[in-house]
């Protein structure tokens, strides 16, 4: 019995470890197919293969209608896939009903994706802490880590401004700022630094790799610059739908 508390830490500890290592995001034989009106199959991925692991980061290229947004959309869970499966934190999204697959976006994924669906009505800050708001965290700790994301993108003192009056470069980083509000274990980019000048592009990328790795995120993100796509732990090239070896 003397031992007990020593065998039960060791056990959480490597079960922790465990959790650690293990792939945040997984795809495995995705496929994903569109019919026309006309009857025609698109196939905009074909059995494309692959795994992120914590604290990691791989950029996504390819020409455009390689796949690139259509994998983004099958990694949050917005779209299924025509065949293989995806899995987040271990659990096959196809296998979940909306409820849960929602929940689990809700609460492990952050996205930025190229329209930034932020709230006219809102002031920055407030367009920030909106996911904290709709999962029911306390409002005080949210905002000063919202307020910390603004201040690393250039923006603190805009925080009350309504977005309406933001540059669309500016609006990608607040979208940027809600998407990591809370920490997600995956983050989701479309092209982060589409609308940003090379300064606050070089800001955002700093915060969007540097922040993920310090917080053991997984990251994902689609890009046309080699040197953007450089910057990441691997590179998944899409050609035609498919992956591309290397």
């Amino acid at each position: 019995m003397p031992h007990g508390g020593n065998g039960l830490n060791s056990l959480a500890a490597a079960t922790m470890e465990r959790a650690a290592m293990d792939p945040v995001l997984e795809f495995d034989g995705v496929s994903r197919e569109y019919r026309t009106e006309g009857g025609q199959v698109l196939r905009a991925l074909r059995g494309v293969s692959g795994a992120i692991a914590p604290a990691t980061a791989v950029a996504v290229t390819g020409r455009s209608g390689s796949g690139k947004s259509t994998l983004l959309h099958l990694a949050a869970g917005i779209d299924a896939p025509s065949g293989g499966d995806v899995r987040l934190l271990g659990r096959s999204l196809g296998a979940l009903g909306d409820g849960e697959r929602t929940r689990l976006r809700r609460d492990h994924v952050g996205l930025v994706f190229q329209f930034f669906h932020l709230l006219p009505h809102l002031s920055v800050l407030e367009n920030v802490l909106v996911p904290a708001l709709v999962a029911g965290d306390p409002v005080a700790a949210a905002a000063a880590r919202g307020r910390d994301l603004l201040e690393r993108v250039g923006l603190a003192a805009r925080e009350g401004d309504a977005v309406e009056k933001l540059s669309g470069g500016e609006m990608q980083r607040v979208a940027l700022c809600r998407a990591l509000l809370r920490r997600p274990r995956l983050l989701l980019a479309d092209e982060p630094t589409g609308n940003l000048d090379e300064e606050n592009g070089e800001k955002v990328m700093a915060l969007l790799l540097g922040l993920a790795r310090d917080e053991g995120s997984a990251v994902l993100y689609v890009t046309h610059s080699r040197e953007l796509a450089a910057r990441a732990d691997a590179v998944w090239t899409l050609h035609s739908g498919l992956r591309e070896p290397g």
